[in-house]
């Protein structure tokens, strides 16, 4: 099990959503309790389930409720799994932004570090994320936005540093723009690779986690470089 770097507060972001959803639960009122309930449920049923195919009826059954309960809190499935994906791309973008701010000197490691655990711990969501987004609009723009924020914060801190080296002009920034989507899509790709498809060339090579990490953040390090 992958464990993220801990970050300065007194309640760190847990890696899994259901156990970020039970907790914000407890001790609220029976509805919201029961809500979440229904939300950790369609996590667990994600997991082992692609998304258009999962029915409100192996939500139900998972979270040990009536059909008629889920209507309560939710019109239809997908209203179910556009909240569950809004919320868990908070709780991602939370989990970055503690892990890199906890490691100020190595952010780069620490928030790949970070995401890595969240997909190896959240497969179901992270499925949605990368692979199934078109009928998630509102998700869809939110998971872009972190993206553009966390590459808005690589770029803005590599342009930070080339200057204090007096190598301002070493790289566009267009260049490093460039650089930088480029690096997202290959993490992306590597992590969807090996915890999701489990392409066995990769997973032959990916047994030790912190390797993966170390290769990952090497690259996104010297491929900032003029």
């Amino acid at each position: 099990m992958i464990r993220a770097a801990a970050y300065s507060e007194p309640h760190p972001l847990p890696d899994t959503h259901p156990a970020l959803l039970a907790e914000r639960a407890q001790d609220k009122p029976k509805g919201e309790r029961t809500r979440a309930q229904i939300m950790i449920a369609a996590c667990h049923v994600l997991d082992r389930t692609a998304p258009q195919d999962v029915t409100i009826g192996a939500i139900c059954k998972q979270a040990g409720i009536a059909h008629g309960t889920f209507y309560i809190y939710f019109p239809d499935r997908d209203a179910l799994l556009a909240d569950l994906l809004l919320g868990f791309v908070a709780h991602l973008q939370g989990r970055m932004l503690s892990a890199s701010h906890g490691e100020p000197h190595d952010r780069i490691r620490a928030a790949t570090r970070a995401y890595a655990a969240m997909f190896e711990q959240n497969k179901g969501l992270m499925r949605c994320l990368v692979h199934h987004l078109d009928a998630f609009p509102n998700a869809r723009a939110a998971f872009h936005r972190l993206n553009r924020d966390w590459l808005e914060t690589v770029v803005s801190a590599t342009q930070r540093r080339l200057a204090n080296e007096g190598r301002s002009a070493a790289i566009t920034e267009e260049e490093l723009w460039r650089r930088a989507h480029a690096l997202g899509g290959m993490v992306d790709h590597y992590l969807s690779s090996l915890f999701l498809s489990g392409e066995p060339g990769i997973v032959a090579v990916s047994d030790k986690i912190e390797a993966v990490i170390e290769t990952l953040s090497l690259i996104w390090e010297r491929a900032l470089e003029p």
